[in-house]
């Protein structure tokens, strides 16, 4: 899998808007076909999602993100240098991503060196639901095309 590259989409779907990133894989592995492209779905963060990302050269992650002042279904980019402690990619019982990579680099895990993340604004993940909340229903469609526009410059990237 050295070559190959992962989109994985982060989130319960059963947990509303939180599901974001699962909808959006299941909707661009029709869109964006491409052999070198591996596309998954998690239900995990920190230490958890280290198995996933094990062989991977590239990964694109797709989660729900809440920030103080977002809008439902902003979408936002970040590479790991980007933030702190802030990503939605952990969770109360467990490490935070970035301590998670630094955990898996130290013990030589084969963890991607070319990591994005693409985090949407959500309103609601707290409740159970398999349904987006009204203002993200609203502009999925357009999320679905920024999605795919910033996927599509990642993996050209590759191609330079």
């Amino acid at each position: 899998m050295s070559n190959k590259t992962l989109i994985l989409g982060l989130g319960n779907d059963i947990l509303t808007d939180d599901g974001i990133g699962p909808r959006l894989i299941n909707d661009l592995v029709q869109v964006i076909k491409d052999d070198d492209v591996h596309y998954d779905t998690a239900c995990c963060g920190g230490l958890q999602i280290m198995e996933y990302l094990k062989g991977y050269k590239k990964v694109i992650l797709i989660d729900a993100i809440r920030t103080k002042d977002g809008n439902p279904g902003d979408v936002y980019y970040f590479v790991p240098s980007d933030f702190q402690e802030t990503l939605h990619l952990s969770n109360l019982h467990d490490v935070h991503f970035l301590t998670a990579l630094k955990f898996g680099n130290n013990l030589n895990l084969d963890l991607p060196v070319d990591l994005h993340i693409i985090a949407i604004e959500i309103l609601e993940d707290k409740e159970f639901s398999e349904e987006f909340t009204q203002p993200l229903k609203e502009r999925y469609s357009e999320i679905l095309k920024e999605v795919e526009v910033i996927i599509s410059q990642i993996l050209n990237q590759r191609k330079l």
